[in-house]
C-alpha cells in the first residue's frame, strides 16, 4: 500500500501530535509520509525517538488563514499532500484543522468526481446500534435539493466501504411524515425516494440519529455542523456533571465512584471524537480525510487508521459508481 500522507504542520497543537499519531500508525504497520518544513520535523522526530519519511513543504496553512490562501501558497504542506495523491505517490491525504483550506486544495488539486456538484463532509456519530452517518458536515451550508441526494450516493458508497452492505438513509426533518420540513427537506424527499441504488427510510428527526433508526442521515450543512457541535458539547458536559456528581459528597458516593469508573471509562471512549479520527471529504479524485483542529496524537491515528480501511475498499471507485447510477 502506498503510504498515507499526513499534513504534519496541520491543527492546534502541530506537530507534536501529528508526528505522534504517525509514529503510533507505523508501529501498528501503516505506512505514512510526513509533508512540511524538513528541518522541523526532523527535530520533532527526535525528540519522539523515531524515523519517518518526509517530504518538504517549505510552507504551511495556519488556522488564521483564509482558504483561500492555498492558491497563494502553492507549496503549503497541505498542497504537497493532495499533488502527492494526484501523481499516485500517496493513497490518501490525512490533515488535522482548516477545514476550508483542506477542502479548497482538494478541489484545487485533486478536482470533484464526474457527476458531484459539491463534495460533502460525512460524520460518524455513536448511536445505539452502534454508529450513524451525517451528511453534510459543514461544507455546504446552503444546499440544494439534487446536491442533498448526491450526498446520500456518496455517504451509502462510503458505509458500503466500512462494512454495511446495504445502508438505509433517513432525510432529516421536524417530523417523520412525508408532508413536515421546510422547503429544501420538501424538495428533497421525492428525489430522494427515486434514487437508484439509496435504500430510503424517510424523514427522521434529531433523535433518531443516536437511536440508530437509519444507517445515514442526509442534512444541509449548516444543520449538520449544528447537529455536530451540540452533541460534541453534550457529552462534554454530561461527563463534567458526572464527574462533579461522583467526587463530592459522603464516602458511600465516593466508594460508589471508584465501583462505576471503568464502566464510565467505556462510556465516554463510545462518545469520544478522538475514537472517530476525522472525517471523510467525499466527491473528491481521492481519500481525503479532515480532523479536529485541537485533536491529539490518538485522533490522528485514529484518522490514518480509517484512512487506510477506506482505501483498501476502494471508497473512491464505490463514489464513482455510485454517482454514475445516479447520472444513469
Amino acid at each position: 500500500m502506498r503510504p498515507i500522507a499526513l499534513d504534519a504542520m496541520g491543527g492546534d497543537h502541530a506537530p507534536k501530535v501529528t508526528v505522534e499519531g504517525a509514529l503510533l500508525a507505523h508501529r501498528q504497520g501503516i505506512p505514512v509520509v510526513l509533508v512540511g518544513p524538513t528541518a522541523v520535523l526532523q527535530q520533532e522526530l527526535r525528540k519522539q525517538g523515531g524515523d519517518l519519511p518526509i517530504v518538504e513543504a517549505p510552507e504551511y496553512i495556519t488556522m488564521h488563514d483564509q482558504a483561500t490562501d492555498v492558491r497563494k501558497k502553492r507549496r503549503a504542506s497541505i498542497n504537497v499532500c493532495m499533488e502527492l495523491v494526484k501523481q499516485g505517490e500517496a493513497s490518501a491525504v490525512v490533515a488535522m484543522g482548516h477545514t476550508g483550506a483542506t477542502l479548497a486544495s482538494a478541489l484545487f488539486n485533486l478536482g470533484r468526481i464526474r457527476g458531484v456538484d459539491r463534495p460533502t463532509l460525512l460524520i460518524e456519530l455513536p448511536s445505539e446500534k452502534g454508529r450513524t452517518f451525517l451528511t453534510d458536515g459543514g461544507a455546504n451550508v446552503d444546499c440544494k435539493p439534487e446536491w442533498l441526494v448526491q450526498f446520500a450516493v456518496m455517504a451509502t458508497a462510503y458505509a458500503q466501504a466500512q462494512g454495511i452492505a446495504e445502508p438505509s438513509v433517513g432525510l432529516l426533518s421536524i417530523g417523520e411524515e412525508e408532508h413536515k420540513g421546510n422547503e429544501l427537506t420538501l424538495q428533497t424527499f421525492p428525489l430522494l425516494k427515486a434514487a437508484p441504488g439509496l435504500r430510503f427510510y424517510g424523514n427522521v428527526e434529531g433523535r433518531d440519529i443516536f437511536k440508530g433508526t437509519t444507517d445515514i442521515v442526509v442534512s444541509d450543512g449548516y444543520t449538520g455542523n449544528v447537529v455536530l457541535k451540540l452533541s460534541e458539547g453534550e457529552a462534554r458536559t454530561i461527563f463534567k456533571w458526572i464527574r462533579e456528581a461522583l467526587s463530592g459528597g459522603s464516602l458511600l458516593t465516593r466508594l460508589g465512584a471508584l465501583l462505576v469508573r471503568p464502566a464510565l471509562q467505556s462510556l465516554r471512549a463510545k462518545m469520544d471524537p478522538a475514537e472517530y479520527g476525522a472525517m471523510p471529504l467525499l466527491g473528491v479524485e481521492g481519500p481525503v480525510f479532515i480532523g479536529h483542529g485541537s485533536a491529539d496524537g490518538r485522533a490522528v491515528l485514529s484518522a490514518i487508521r480509517k484512512a487506510r480501511g477506506v482505501v483498501e475498499a476502494g471508497l473512491v471507485e464505490r463514489v464513482r459508481a455510485g454517482m454514475a447510477r445516479l447520472a444513469g
